[in-house]
């Protein structure tokens, strides 16, 4: 499918919208990205985020936990052999002497993931070899905590800046700050799509949110990793903020996967 047709996009949440993945095809650039409503993240100031490429083009993003693992969310799966993680990067569009390129040995879905709602949308991926720690380059701590309604968050990544089927796309990782919205807010906009493994994060009177491409990226609340991008109705749409997975829901996961892999 060609850049000038349709974007492609694996599944639709039901009837509430699409996941915030997207797939590049082979004759697209690199530089498809952006957040809607949000602005540049100052150079290097998200240094665990991911920008995960299959065959050369992105599709996800991710969050560096350690030296050889990354969290992302589940629908953002693809075969590991094609998946680079390219770290400390900010430009897609330069060669940046920062950037770490690294392949991808494994990937681990949450054993309860279920494609049908996007219900523990949560996966580990496991490198080749360790990401080496720089100013360029760190972990960002996992919450312990769920996130409290009200608290002030940074959503990042590389997805679409303007709804639609062909978008706008600039080339520098961008950033939106948001805040925790409470459960009940979540659930009137989304009704039982909803399961205890979300919750949302955003503006019920839309215009900035988290978008296709960004999926799998994190949000950071207080300096820790509380929520992965997953899906949401349309993007920035009033009435519809963006749905995030709790991270805080799969630590002992994680501890079990990192320890056994």
């Amino acid at each position: 499918m060609e850049r000038n047709q349709l974007f492609k996009f694996p599944a639709l949440c039901k009837s509430y919208g699409f996941i915030r993945y997207y797939f590049l095809p082979a004759a697209a650039p690199l530089d498809e990205s952006r957040i809607v409503g949000g602005y540049e993240c100052a150079p290097h100031s998200q240094p665990w985020q991911v920008h995960l490429t299959y065959k050369g083009n992105f599709f996800c993003g991710g969050s560096l936990i350690a030296p050889r693992w990354i969290v992302s969310a589940a629908h953002c799966y693809m075969l590991p052999r094609y998946v680079v993680a390219n770290i400390g990067m900010h430009n897609v569009s330069m060669t940046e002497g920062t950037v770490q390129r690294i392949q991808v040995e494994k990937a681990f879905q949450h054993y309860k993931y279920n494609s049908n709602n996007i219900d523990n949308d949560f996966m580990l991926i496991k490198l080749v070899e360790p990401a080496q720690f720089n100013q360029y380059v760190q972990p960002i701590p996992l919450a312990h905590s769920c996130p409290r309604n009200g608290t002030q968050c940074v959503v990042s990544g590389y997805g679409n800046m303007r709804p639609g089927l062909f978008g706008e796309f600039p080339d520098r990782l961008q950033c939106l700050n948001v805040p925790v919205l409470p459960e009940q807010s979540c659930k009137a906009s989304y009704g039982d799509g909803i399961t205890n493994s979300m919750f949302c994060a955003g503006f019920q009177e839309g215009g900035k949110d988290s978008c296709q491409g960004d999926s799998g990226g994190p949000l950071v609340c207080d300096g820790e990793l509380s929520g992965v991008v997953s899906w949401g109705k349309g993007c920035a749409d009033k009435g519809f903020p963006g749905v995030y997975t709790k991270v805080c829901n799969y630590i002992d996961w994680v501890n079990d996967i990192t320890e056994e892999n």
